[in-house]
């Protein structure tokens, strides 16, 4: 059976981008007699707002979709944890003090999401006192796993390899568990079989598909769809201020009839949808 699931954080209104990703996991659950899943991601310290996913069950029912609600992530840190836990254990994970600002100081290469960490506390005694995040070894992590590859519906068959991003942070100083293992390890929870979402998270595909295999997770298929992209050319965003689908409708909207423009392609003024 066809499990899709659409995973919001509630740190902010959802806005057409996340309209149309709802959209399109819904809909392949429905056309392959399959379940839609909403899952609230939770676990982003003040950031996230409880009063934000009331507000995103509103929204998608308003668009006229329906859904499975299925536990949040901040009823799951202890798997997190237990997790982070083995990983390090194995000599997969080590800690790392290092702020954004010093990391930027040493003018680091840059990958797909930003700068690429060089490594500085691999391998150095840290003082416990201090905060640190656990860096995933990326080296031996692929020495382990090998070259284990993954189905995107979109971009066909794929070779992970997470070392193009460098050693990212698996644990958060300030949170339990990074989206890169919450996310992952949540899939697997909650019976994934079709992970669905925009072309913009393609590339962190690589380090989830590696924390499978290092986990023994089951594997599922992707498919990364086309993003909405505003009049300038830049992705819909909640740290943009693109207009959210709360104020549409309470501005009485037809929330349903916007979801049938979103499925044929007829997009609302000045957004467009990025080529797959």
């Amino acid at each position: 059976m066809t499990v899709t699931r659409f995973a919001p954080s509630p740190n902010g209104s959802l806005h057409l981008g996340h309209a149309y990703s709802a959209i399109v996991a819904h809909d392949l659950a429905r056309e392959r007699g399959g379940r839609f899943l909403l899952r609230v991601e939770d676990i982003d310290g003040e950031r996230s707002l409880p009063e934000k996913a009331e507000e995103f069950r509103e929204d998608l029912a308003w668009l006229g979709l329906d859904w499975e609600e299925v536990p949040a992530q901040s009823t799951r840190l202890e798997s997190y944890e237990q997790v982070a836990r083995d990983l390090l254990g194995r000599g997969l994970l080590y800690p790392c003090s290092c702020t954004r600002k010093q990391i930027m100081a040493l003018k680091p290469r840059m990958g797909p999401e930003g700068a690429i960490y060089p490594g500085t506390c691999k391998g150095r005694l840290l003082d416990p006192d201090k905060p640190a995040a656990l860096r995933l070894d990326a080296d031996r992590a692929m020495a382990e796993v090998g070259e284990p590859f993954w189905e995107d519906e979109v971009g066909g068959t794929q070779i992970a390899d997470p070392r193009v991003f460098g050693d990212v942070v698996l644990v958060r100083k300030d949170a339990p568990a990074s989206y890169h293992l919450a996310a992952t390890l949540d899939d697997a929870a909650d019976g994934v079989t079709l992970v669905t979402r925009g072309q913009d998270l393609f590339a962190v595909t690589h380090i989830h598909r590696v924390l499978q295999e290092l986990l023994h997770l089951p594997v599922p298929t992707w498919h990364h769809h086309p993003i909405l992209l505003d009049d300038t050319g830049e992705k819909l965003a909640k740290r943009r201020n693109s207009p959210s689908l709360a104020d549409r409708r309470k501005q009485g909207e037809d929330g349903k009839e916007l979801a049938a423009r979103l499925r044929a392609g007829e997009l609302p003024t000045g957004i467009t949808l990025a080529s797959a």
